[in-house]
């Protein structure tokens, strides 16, 4: 992260308050936000690359006509046992991905129970080895 004492930039602290920030044009380099609550915020047209969120709830979160080439997407759900807001009866509510490009994306570790693929391209999608588009070329000859 950037010293922004060393760019000239003036260091304005915000605790413990009420605040409404409208905030534009504006370089925020090496900003630190912890412990705050920013329902319904909204960023438009921003360069944030090297963005890092950790221990958040991100519920409703939407990402539109963003690029997010190299991100890493990790330990997401529900908190788990022997975290502080671990509820053994609470449940991850679905996620949605639609009109994504994910070409030579990597999913690894995860619980994919349930999950719907529909009118995707599959070519070279493969599944613990196994090619897909050729698992259902087999799948569509049987049912004839």
């Amino acid at each position: 992260m950037e010293n922004p004492s060393a760019n000239n930039a003036d260091i304005i602290s915000i605790t413990e308050a009420k605040k409404i920030l409208d905030v534009k044009m504006s370089m925020l380099n090496g900003s630190t936000l912890e412990q705050v609550m920013m329902n319904n915020a909204s960023f438009k047209d921003v360069c944030i690359t090297g963005l890092k969120i950790t221990d958040a709830n991100l519920s409703d979160l939407e990402i539109e006509g963003a690029q997010l080439g190299g991100a890493y997407i990790h330990n997401i759900g529900m908190p788990p046992e022997g975290h502080p807001a671990y509820n053994p009866t609470a449940k991850q509510r679905p996620l949605k991905f639609e009109s994504c490009d994910l070409q030579g994306s990597t999913i690894t570790d995860c619980n994919l129970s349930g999950v719907n693929i529909s009118d995707c391209n599959l070519n070279g999608m493969k599944i613990n080895g196994i090619d897909v588009a050729d698992l259902l070329k087999v799948y569509q000859k049987q049912g004839e």
